[in-house]
């Protein structure tokens, strides 16, 4: 699996999950001004592997 780090149409970092197949399997949702700001949200999706998972 790997992080793709770019700049969108817009001028505003984005990342995409690819799965070991290079398949799409998660993004960012939203555009960051900053690339340091997108960084910290692949830094929280990765952190997030405990996280407990809700049904309704």
């Amino acid at each position: 699996m790997f992080y793709y780090l770019y700049k969108d149409a817009g001028l505003q970092w984005r990342w995409t999950l690819y799965a070991s197949n290079n398949r799409k399997i998660a993004n960012s949702g939203e555009g960051y001004h900053n690339r340091v700001d997108c960084i910290a949200a692949i830094n929280l999706v990765k952190g997030s592997g405990s996280t407990p998972i809700r049904e309704s």
